[in-house]
């Protein structure tokens, strides 16, 4: 059997088990890629492996920024600051026709930075945000497709997860990622927003006007986020200025956040202790996942099915940017049937070097392709947070849910689609740093 076709059977298996056995991903990918490697080398040789990976895995200094950027986000989860910012939105945009829907999205954009979980934005912003919407009549497809798709900010707009690991993984500045990172999450988070005042234009009584606000309460709703504005900026600056690295960043961050939650008497012992735990869960996971990525890039590189490929999309008789552009259909494609994160670990090592190749930057191709992945966090069948929000507007059927998603897919492609055009947006603030 050619080593194409032991890589190709071992992408298959790898499918089943993720979808019809249930196997966590790390593990799925961890056992099919050692079998993999076993039957094409040896079984010494897929032990070797095995143990070189996880020890260079479980013993990377830069995995430790992973649990401390979860740590502040679930700290300012767990302090209350997502009610603080979503006041501040609501009361510059409310009483715009469609206003608490934008005011949502801008909610989740600053909650998302802090917290950079696609579902912890979505549960708080429907706990939050849609009572307000339902109070003022707002068509639940409208309140709904809002929450979940302003949510997906959260691992676009830094300090993302899935950011640190596109950087471990193709060995790039998280920071620059990071900067680069807030023009597409800034961009998008904009596209939304105009997603929702054309819907209200066509469909006025989807979003009646809120009440208005006076500058003076406009201004005095900027004081109760004011803790939370400056922690982001303490992070992005202290990068920036190369104060510290992502790791001491993330260090930092995780204490003033601790701080804060404590000078404000927001955050009970339940609410450390829930903090801690969550923390331990997801990062956990996370690690998992990079090292079951690890394993099955190891198996797929023996295979030689990643140069295969790159050697195949790189002599097509087309255009570089149609090459870019059946990148992203594939990225498309693998989002709506797979975790975000998942998907980016497995075939970052097949298309990385393709777009290397094709002489795209290496920050724009990490930064477009987590915007291009998000559209996999609301399609069906995965659509983590579409299903959340369905699950906690129990008023408001799963299917009325992903019909309201529906209406902002047009603004995900749009946005890639400028970001392809002008990758500047993408670029500029990277190339500040010094």
């Amino acid at each position: 059997m050619s080593l194409t076709a032991v890589g190709l059977i071992g992408i298959v298996v790898l499918l089943l088990m993720l979808f019809f056995l249930g196997i966590p991903v790390g593990f799925a990918m961890g056992i099919v890629g050692f079998c993999g490697f076993c039957y094409i080398i040896s079984f010494k040789a897929g032990l070797n492996m095995l143990s070189s990976v996880l020890w260079e895995t479980f013993s990377k200094y830069g995995l430790t920024v992973i649990p401390l950027f979860i740590f502040m986000g679930q700290i300012a989860f767990y302090s209350g600051v997502n009610e603080k910012l979503y006041n501040a939105a609501y009361k510059w945009v409310g009483q715009i026709r469609g206003g608490i829907a934008m005011a949502t999205i801008m909610a989740c954009s600053a909650f998302a930075a802090i917290c950079g979980s696609n579902a912890a934005t979505a549960a708080t912003m429907t706990t939050v945000a849609l009572p307000q919407m339902k109070k003022f009549n707002y068509e639940p497809k409208l309140s709904t497709g809002a929450i979940a798709c302003g949510s997906t900010l959260g691992v676009v707009i830094p300090p993302s997860v899935v950011l640190i690991v596109i950087g471990l993984s193709t060995e790039q500045s998280i920071a620059r990622l990071f900067y680069g990172g807030i023009g597409a999450g800034i961009l998008l988070a904009l596209l939304l927003m105009l997603t929702v005042y054309v819907m209200c234009s066509f469909h006025p009584g989807w979003g009646p006007v809120g009440p208005a606000s006076s500058l003076i309460e406009k201004l005095r709703s900027l004081t109760g986020a004011f803790e939370m504005i400056l922690l982001f900026l303490l992070v992005m600056l202290g990068l920036y200025f190369g104060l510290f690295t992502p790791t001491e960043a993330g260090a930092v961050g995780s204490l003033f956040a601790v701080l804060i939650s404590l000078l404000q008497g927001k955050l009970s012992w339940k609410g450390f202790t829930s903090s801690v735990t969550d923390t331990l869960r997801i990062s956990c996971m996370v690690i998992v996942i990079i090292a079951g990525a690890m394993i099955f890039g190891r198996f797929l590189a023996v295979t030689r099915i990643p140069f295969d490929i790159a050697s195949w999309v790189v002599g097509l008789p087309v255009p570089d940017i149609v090459i870019m552009a059946i990148i992203f259909s594939i990225y498309i494609v693998g989002g709506a049937v797979m975790d975000a994160l998942a998907l980016l670990l497995i075939t970052i090592p097949i298309f990385f070097p393709v777009a290397m190749e094709l002489g795209y930057d290496p920050i724009w191709f990490g930064v477009t392709i987590t915007v291009v992945t998000t559209l996999g966090a609301v399609t069906p069948p995965v659509g983590a947070t579409t299903y959340v929000v369905g699950g906690m507007a129990k008023d408001v059927p799963l299917e009325e849910v992903f019909k309201g998603v529906a209406y902002f897919l047009p603004a995900y492609l749009l946005c890639i689609f400028i970001l392809m055009v002008f990758p500047k947006l993408v670029l500029f603030l990277p190339s500040l740093i010094r």
